[in-house]
Parts: structure tokens; sequence; C-alpha cells
């Protein structure tokens, strides 16, 4: 009766109010030949318990003991539990979006916090309440500076990941934004500075790079902004990985700050939801896209909050619109703000410094053996490192899935000079003796 509610006296009930004397003649029409006479040939009934244990057998077919050195812009960190358990509460999960404040002041006051930790650990005045992810961020920040700088021409470094790139190229595309790409340094990975000044001119509006860049590398942000900030351009950092501010130097010398922050308590998820970010001084705070929550008190002095700004399409005159976002991922922020508020300062900090060391120890154990070697090992980095070897990627990854290892990612279809490299990266939960198994696996080529 638990699937089949119905008793055999309602089913008379309801058969008699249609006319059908049973449930045959209720099927009459149907062609006898297309009517099921027998049981259905499937395993009998079973149990609530019997069925678990069904699901566990046929799941540990999918062999789940594979380590993974996978980053490039999604990143493998332990979740606390406590994260699942609260997004779950209907008040967060069932909450649409927070335009009556009056009834909402839990959301709202969820994403202010959100806002507040994102800009402190920014280094900016103001950040937004999240976008879909870091790759529309990044695209929405250089249509943020166009609008700030009346300007339409963009400089974007051939360092920053290869997919925001390509989502920032529709966006350019469909608003007639011609970008110059400007490469990278051959020895120590960061953006060529030389090449980038000879490119930014009185035209230009933004100036995008990455850092940690898609290499895992470090870019120098104030050299950076120098030449951006001369010609008038304003400075675009996007940073795939938010963990890394809890040791790298926020980048204050921006003016717009991209940001991913699926690194903070989101799960990989086959690659989303994420939660992006735009972060950015004041002044351009009217030009921001997306929504923004502010604190105020109410008429008996009572401290507050509420949508501040919306700048959208569906609030505003199309025209005065600073963007066509027509939500953010509030649910997806808050996984990051409790993730934030269970780390706290220190403890966000030891997280990155786990990172770094992991990183270290990886490109150590494998940029030793034989026939293998760092690149750009002379400039800081998080944790990634590109990995050239003399065995061709395909190869090496065949090798290391026989050994139930995923190695790092090609890098040659974003980057054809680098044939023989491959990216990879090694956070928390990459423990030294996966670092050392895949170092042997490595050796034995």
């Amino acid at each position: 009766m638990r699937y089949l509610p119905k008793s055999d006296a309602e089913r008379a009930q309801m058969l008699a109010e249609i006319g059908a004397s049973s449930i045959d003649a209720l099927f009459e029409v149907i062609p006898e030949e297309y009517r099921l006479t027998a049981d259905l040939n499937v395993p009998r009934q079973h149990g609530e318990s019997e069925i678990i244990d069904f699901f566990k057998a046929a799941a540990e077919k999918n062999s789940t003991a594979y380590t993974s050195f996978l980053g490039a812009g999604a990143y493998r960190h332990y979740r606390p539990v406590i994260i699942d358990s609260l997004v779950q509460r209907g008040e967060f999960l069932t909450s649409y979006t927070p335009y009556q404040p009056e009834i909402t002041q839990g959301t709202l006051q969820a994403i202010f916090e959100f806002q507040t930790m994102i800009a402190e650990l920014t280094g900016m005045d103001v950040a937004n309440a999240s976008m879909y992810d870091g790759s529309t961020g990044a695209a929405e920040a250089v249509m943020m500076a166009v609008r700030v700088t009346g300007r339409h021409k963009a400089v974007v470094a051939s360092t920053v990941h290869p997919e925001y790139r390509e989502v920032l190229a529709t966006y350019a595309k469909h608003q007639g934004l011609p970008s110059t790409l400007v490469g990278y340094d051959r020895e120590t990975g960061r953006v060529d500075l030389k090449a980038l000044a000879g490119a930014v001119t009185e035209e230009t509006a933004a100036v995008l790079v990455q850092s940690p860049n898609f290499f895992g590398v470090i870019e120098d942000i104030p050299a950076i902004a120098e030449i951006a900030h001369k010609k008038g351009a304003l400075l675009i950092v996007s940073i795939a990985e938010a963990v890394s501010l809890g040791v790298v130097r926020p980048p204050m010398e921006a003016d717009i700050v991209s940001m991913e922050a699926q690194s903070f308590g989101v799960a990989l998820s086959y690659g989303g939801p994420y939660c992006g970010v735009i972060a950015a001084k004041e002044q351009y705070l009217r030009q921001m896209p997306g929504r923004l929550v502010g604190q105020t008190t109410d008429a008996n002095g009572f401290r507050g909050y509420v949508l501040t700004l919306a700048t959208r399409e569906q609030h505003i005159r199309r025209e005065k619109a600073t963007s066509n976002i027509c939500t953010n991922q509030a649910l997806v922020a808050l996984m990051a703000t409790i993730f934030l508020t269970v780390y706290g300062k220190e403890g966000i900090r030891e997280l990155a410094e786990h990172n770094l060391a992991k990183a270290a120890y990886a490109a150590g154990a494998l940029g030793g053996v034989s026939g293998a070697k760092v690149l750009f090992a002379g400039a800081p980095r998080f944790h990634e490192f590109v990995l050239e070897t003399d065995e061709a990627p395909a190869a090496l990854s065949e090798r290391l899935l026989k050994n139930k290892i995923v190695g790092g990612v090609e890098l040659s279809r974003w980057y054809p000079e680098l044939k023989h490299a491959t990216l990879w990266c090694a956070t928390e939960v990459i423990t030294k003796e996966q670092i050392d198994k895949a170092a042997r696996v490595l050796a034995e080529s």
C-alpha cells in the first residue's frame, strides 16, 4: 500500500463513477494482443534494506580509489559536513530571491556576510552578491570596465584560463569589443610585461590578467597595474583559485577583481553550479553587474538588510542596466560563506599553506624523475605547476590511469608550443603516499 495507496473499495468506487464494471472493462478499448495478462518479467520485490545492499554492490563497480591531480580551474578541497547540513535547511533551500526584506532577513544577511568576506579577502571596497561562475564574472568585469572608461578595447593575457577567454570572446563578439592577446615569458610563465606595455593604448578599457595564472604562477600585479594605469585603462585580476588568497597578497592595485569561489566549500559536481564574484573599488560601484545587499536600520532602530543595488534588466530600463544576468548563486554563495566562517582567518591561511607545501613536494618529486622537469620553476606559484616530460602526455596519462592515477591536464590543446607539458595540481586532499606513487609510475617509463 506504500506505492499503491488506493484500497479495493476506493477503486470500485472510482470505476462505478465512470461507469466501468471492472478494470478489464476499463481497458477493453485496447486490443487484447497489446494488453499485459501476465506478471512483469522483473525480479521479485525487495525490502528497503535489500534495495540499499543492491545499490551499494552496484556502486562498488565504479571505483573511487583514483588519485586525481587535476586542477585547471576546478579544485578538490575538503568540504566540512556542516555545509550541506545548513544549506539544505528549508529557509535557504526553498528561498528564491530576497525582494521582500521583511520575510527574507536570513538570506539577505547571509549574502551581506558573503560580500563582506569577499571584500576583505580581495582587498577591494565592495563585492557583489555573486555571479554565475568565474568565467562569466571575468567577462562581466571587462564589460564593466568598458562602461566606466567609455573605451571599447581590451587587452587579455594568454595566461588567463583558456575557457574564461572563450567566454569573454563570446561576449565581445556581440558587443563589438576587439581584444588583444598578450603572450607569456617562456622562462617565468608570467605575462610578458614588455609585450603588455606595447599592447595597452589610450583606447584600452581593460587589462585582464589572472593570478595565480593558468600555469599556477603568481603574476607581478603591481607592475601590471602600473602599465595599465599609465594609459588610463582599468586592471582586472581574475582569480580561479580562491584558496590562494590565504597566502598570496590580495591584488589591491587592481580596479576590479573577478573570482571563482568554488574552492570555498563548493563540490565539483561534474562542472557546476559554481560561484562567481566581482569585487571593485567603491567609485565603480554603480557599474557593477548583478546586485548588492546593504545594511540599514528599520523604523525602530533595529539592524536590517535590504537589496541596495539591483541594476539588472528585470529591475530597470534595459538601456540603463549593467547586465542581463538574471540571478545570482545565492545558495552556492552560502556554501562559501559557511566554509569561510568555519575556517576563519587563521584556518584559511593554514589551508593555503598546506596546499602550498603539497604542491612544492609534488613538484620536487615529479620534477626529479629522469626525463621530467618542472617548467617556470623560478617563478612563485601556488598549488599548480607545469610538468614537461619526454613521454607524450597521452601515453603518460594511459600509464597513470592503469595505476588508478589521474595525471595532469594536457596543455597543448590551448598552448601548441607546450607539446609535452601537463598541468598538475596538489591540494590538501592529496597525500604524500599518493604523490610518491605517481612519481614511481612516472619513473617506470
